[in-house]
């Protein structure tokens, strides 16, 4: 399956980083590169309880996990396997401009904070603030509009195009 930036609601985070992108079923074992990967033979939700629950020892170790969207677009692989099992490939099809913004201010809420940037009346929920020295944020901005955080940043940097 090859996911874009358009079908996230496909797929269900955190995602898993695949070496290769030549996988196959047989009998509800998932292998990647003749190693396997998921056992759905297990009756558990997830991926890793399949993983912990499944009697074979021999399962390709999944090193790198990643959370959301940008965690993809930063990785040089394009094949992953979501918390449900399901391999995929994420494809970039379309260029997003970076930009960075200074940071106006940080609310602290009981989760989450709230990050207001200054001169936009953009506001981003973040599970956590960033570090004190961080004062910039790049910004991806989709048609226009923002759409993801990108990262933090001490200082001011350029601004630049990604493609997502």
């Amino acid at each position: 399956m090859v996911i874009t930036y358009r079908d996230l609601a496909k797929i269900k985070f955190p995602v898993y980083c695949l070496p290769s992108s030549n996988w196959h079923t047989v009998d509800g074992l998932l292998y990647v590169d003749n190693i396997l990967v998921d056992d759905k033979n297990v009756p558990e939700p997830t991926l890793g309880l399949r993983r912990l629950k499944s009697p074979f020892k021999n399962i390709l170790p999944l090193k790198k996990s990643v959370n959301d969207i940008v965690g993809i677009i930063k990785q040089p692989y394009n094949a992953f396997i979501d918390s449900r099992g399901v391999p995929f490939l994420y494809q970039k099809t379309i260029m997003a401009s970076l930009t960075y913004q200074r940071i106006k201010k940080i609310e602290k809420k009981v989760r989450v904070c709230v990050l207001h940037i200054q001169g936009s009346k953009s506001t981003f929920i973040i599970p956590r603030p960033p570090p004190e020295d961080m004062l910039w944020v790049g910004i991806l901005y989709l048609q226009g509009y923002p759409w993801k955080l990108y990262e933090y940043s001490n200082t001011p940097q350029r601004s630049s195009r990604r493609k997502i």
